[in-house]
C-alpha cells in the first residue's frame, strides 16, 4: 500500500456550459449547474476537481473559460481542466482564469513536444495528460490510445504512450477506459497496474468506479487519485461515506 494519501477527485464533464455524464463515451444525460456541483463537492471534502469540456476537441475550440472562472470562484480545492487545451496559449489563459493544472489528450498524442514545453513554461506539477484507452489484443500492452473524445482509434500503445509523456515531464497521467466509463462495473485495473509499473508519477483511476470496493481496488492497483463521476453525481457514492469505507481498509485519506 502506498505511503501517502490517496486523493478523490470528482469530475464534472462538461457539455455546453452543463454537467453532463454519460456511459461509454455516449448515452449523455444532464447532472446539473457546474458552479453549484464544484461548490457542493468542495464542502463533502472531495480533496480534488477535474472539469473537462467533452466536446471542445471535436467541436475545434478552447475550452469554456468563463465557466472555469466562475468554477474557480467557487472553488476552495485544486482542480483540472481539460477539452480543447490544443496549445500554450489557451493552456495559459485556462490557467490564469483559475485553474490549477491543466489536462491535455488528443494535443498530447498530436504533438508531444507541447507537453515539454507546458512543463518548462508551468512546472510537471499544473501538466495532467489524459489517454482514453480501450482493449486491444493487437498492441503489446493490450490497450490502444484513443483521441478526440475517445472517437478516434490511433494504432499506439497506451501504456508505451503514458511513459512518453511522463519521460516529457507530465506530473500526472489520467487513464480513462473506454469500456468502464460510466458503466459502474469497476475500473479497467489492468490499465491501471500496467501503467503505474512504467511511470513515476501519479495515476488516476478513471472510469467506471460504482461501488467502495471498486475503489479499494484501484488503490490497490497502484492509483494515487480516485476519479469518479456518476457515483458522486447522483449521490450513489459519498464522498464521506467513501474515506470512512478507505481508512477502513488501512487506506490512507486526507
Amino acid at each position: 500500500m502506498m505511503n501517502r494519501a490517496v486523493r478523490i477527485m470528482p469530475c464534472l464533464d462538461m457539455q455546453q456550459g452543463r454537467v453532463v455524464k454519460g456511459v461509454h463515451f455516449v448515452d449523455i444525460r444532464d447532472a446539473g449547474d457546474p458552479v453549484e456541483c464544484a461548490g457542493a463537492y468542495c464542502a463533502a471534502g472531495a480533496d480534488e476537481l477535474a472539469l473537462l469540456d467533452i466536446t471542445a476537441t471535436v467541436e475545434n475550440r478552447p475550452t469554456m473559460l468563463d465557466v472555469v472562472r466562475r468554477v474557480a470562484a467557487e472553488t476552495t480545492i485544486p482542480f483540472t481542466v481539460g477539452g480543447g487545451i490544443a496549445g500554450m496559449d489557451i493552456a495559459q489563459a485556462v490557467l490564469d482564469a483559475g485553474a490549477d493544472k491543466v489536462s491535455v489528450s488528443s494535443a498530447a498524442f498530436r504533438n508531444p513536444d507541447l507537453i515539454s514545453e507546458m512543463v518548462a513554461r508551468f512546472g510537471s506539477d499544473r501538466v495532467t495528460v489524459a489517454i482514453d484507452v480501450d482493449r486491444n489484443p493487437a498492441m503489446p500492452s493490450g490497450y490502444e490510445v484513443y483521441i478526440d473524445g475517445g472517437r478516434t482509434a490511433t494504432g499506439s500503445d497506451a501504456v508505451a504512450f503514458a511513459r512518453t509523456m511522463a519521460d516529457c515531464g507530465a506530473g500526472c497521467i489520467l487513464p480513462t477506459s473506454k469500456a468502464g466509463d460510466g458503466a459502474r462495473t469497476g475500473y479497467d485495473l489492468p490499465i491501471i497496474r500496467k501503467i503505474c509499473e512504467v511511470v513515476s508519477v501519479p495515476v488516476v483511476a478513471s472510469g467506471g468506479a460504482g461501488t467502495l470496493e471498486h475503489f479499494y481496488e484501484a488503490v490497490q492497483a497502484g492509483a494515487a487519485i480516485l476519479l469518479a463521476a456518476s457515483v458522486f453525481h447522483f449521490h450513489l457514492i459519498d464522498i464521506p461515506e467513501l474515506k470512512a469505507y478507505l481508512r477502513s481498509k488501512g487506506v490512507m485519506v486526507l
